[in-house]
């Protein structure tokens, strides 16, 4: 951890909590609507230090640090920001975190590190999230940055699916001096950072900057390859890798399979919607390069941070009308309200303890409206959420053109199906014999993120896939 000067914490903290708070910048509704460019508006470093130095530096353990999955240095950092210290404050973020520039744009903030800041009892949070984005670009800009590489092992290891989980794992493995292959089935690497996160709110260009840094480091991928289809997992340990991480994520979208109409010309399952809608063509598997078209009537069924996505995608899409449909009240829905407010800011429109109960096709075959029922709130489920009760005879429609089904995620069981003595559960979540080491029920077989635990964000993901890093080099000194 990073020394703080005594001195420098001997300045009043009730002054240091009093200093002005300014909010994110951000770009007018009316303007980031008409492109897909970045609605944030980045520090510059005069911003920073000024935000920097509202922090109080709390005794350690501060609970910003506490509540940061990475458990980031977050206090150390301001420190260095306030001095105008910017890369030496990066390179606290790469010692905890393998995507500080990430985490820092999409991570729930208000729900973690920002979310426990002392200054929420009487002030505004400190903006960690914004201010550790703002460092590792200033990093990049200014001199880059190498993944320190290990003296080289000659000890081979793949990594399965080349999103976050799988990022943390080889960042960690090749400072190790370990080789790493990673398999993806999509053309580019990234996993839901290309494929599922819309660019306003993760430009793609910062991502492959970042994949640069895998690739100077010696990192390998493998693009187009399904495995447990193209190849299996036996297949792998019998072409030499000693070790093998599974880091696909959960990205089979739920279905409203008992729910007549959803065949029809224009309803889409989210993600489907968003790779099609926020992708360039060039980077599209195969099977979704046909145009994506939507009418100007659209309606979003679900709560989450994947239904506001959608929603703001299809007002950057040209729709005219756009409407989240959801079940329960707004104090229920599971998406962080940062995003929620932005794309209410955007023109988005909500109707809550609404449940959609048919699609109803047009003269032309194609989508014409959605019947719904009204519901009320009963009894907390086992998760503590007021179930949603049907209001009989409460029918009613919302005329559209197009409708996009945002209902969470499932894991892919293919896994669990190709891989002997691969233990999975719950239609095909990756059982782990370890959650600190992401250890399988298969020898030399490690797991991580969304699909061991089911959906959750980034920065979990990545996490998971460090702690089996290191487990994964202990696994192989041990052999």
């Amino acid at each position: 951890m990073q020394a703080v000067p005594s001195e420098f914490l001997a300045i009043d903290r009730k002054e240091r909590a009093n200093k002005p708070f300014c909010d994110l910048d951000l770009r007018p509704a009316k303007d980031r609507t008409h492109d897909f460019e970045d609605v944030v508006i980045e520090f510059d470093p005069e911003r920073a230090m000024r935000e920097a130095a509202r922090c109080v530096h709390c005794p350690d353990p501060a609970p910003c640090m506490l509540a940061c999955p990475t458990h980031n240095d977050i206090q150390s950092a301001m420190w260095l920001i306030e001095q105008g210290k910017f890369i030496e404050a990066a390179h606290l973020y790469h010692q905890t975190s393998s995507l500080p520039e990430i985490c820092g744009r999409v991570c729930p903030h208000e729900q973690l590190c920002q979310g426990s800041c002392v200054h929420n009892k009487d002030h505004e949070p400190v903006l960690c999230g914004e201010l550790e984005a703002f460092t590792v670009d200033f990093e990049r800009r200014s001199q880059g940055y190498l993944i320190p590489a290990g003296p080289p092992t000659g000890r081979r290891v793949a990594l399965v699916g080349a999103g976050p989980a799988s990022l943390g794992c080889a960042d960690i493995l090749i400072q190790k001096g370990h080789n790493v292959t990673i398999f993806e089935s999509r053309p580019v690497p990234g996993g839901l950072l290309v494929y599922g996160i819309p660019n306003f709110k993760l430009s793609k260009c910062v991502w492959f900057e970042k994949w640069e840094e895998y690739e100077r480091a010696g990192v390998k991928l493998v693009p187009n390859t399904y495995i447990g289809k193209d190849k299996t997992i036996d297949q792998l340990f019998a072409e030499g890798f000693e070790a093998v991480f599974i880091g696909v994520g959960s990205e089979v979208d739920a279905k409203m399979e008992d729910t007549p109409g959803t065949d029809l010309p224009g309803v889409y399952q989210a993600t489907d919607f968003l790779i099609r809608g926020n992708v360039s063509a060039k980077l599209l598997p195969e099977d979704m390069k046909q145009p994506l078209v939507i009418g100007k009537r659209v309606v979003v069924i679900g709560g989450g941070d994947t239904a506001s996505d959608c929603l703001r995608t299809a007002l950057r899409l040209g729709a005219d009308e756009v409407t989240c449909l959801y079940r329960r009240t707004v104090k229920e829905m599971p998406g962080g309200l940062k995003d929620r407010q932005m794309a209410h800011e955007e023109g988005a429109k909500y109707r809550f303890l609404t449940q959609p109960v048919k699609f109803i096709a047009g003269e032309d075959g194609h989508l014409a409206a959605v019947e719904c029922i009204e519901m009320v709130l009963g009894e907390p489920d086992a998760k503590g959420r007021r179930r949603p009760v049907p209001v009989p005879d409460s029918n009613f429609s919302v005329a559209c053109d197009t409708a996009i089904l945002a209902l969470g995620y499932w894991p892919d069981p293919i896994l669990g199906k190709t891989t002997p003595e691969l233990e999975t559960h719950d239609w095909g979540l990756i059982s782990v014999t370890n959650k600190e080491t992401g250890a399988t029920s298969r020898p030399g077989v490690f797991s991580g993120g969304d699909c061991v635990t089911g959906p959750d964000i980034v920065v979990t993901a990545m996490v998971a896939g460090r702690k089996s890093g290191i487990a994964i080099d202990e696994y192989l000194s041990s052999k």
